[in-house]
């Protein structure tokens, strides 16, 4: 994937919006969006596992449940 694409990203308890803010050596920087309106920042390897969902990406996680039950509910002011 390139610079600025999205995906969907695993945290500890929800899955949220995210997108790849740098390629760096053999690492990719990826932006994640909280709830709260904050952002932070996750690295992982450029060979991480990414399926798609029809149009969506969505960075593979060890986790049983599917990102449309358990998505983020992010702040309405935004």
């Amino acid at each position: 994937m390139q610079v600025g694409s999205r995906l969907l990203v695993r945290s500890r308890v929800e899955w949220r919006h995210a997108s790849i803010s740098k390629l760096a050596d053999e690492k990719v920087v990826i932006t994640v969006c909280s709830p709260g309106g904050r952002t932070y920042r996750l690295r992982r390897k450029a060979d991480a596992e990414v399926s798609l969902s029809g149009p969506i990406a969505i960075l593979i996680a060890d986790y049983g449940d599917d990102w449309h039950s358990n998505f983020s509910n992010y702040d309405t002011r935004w």
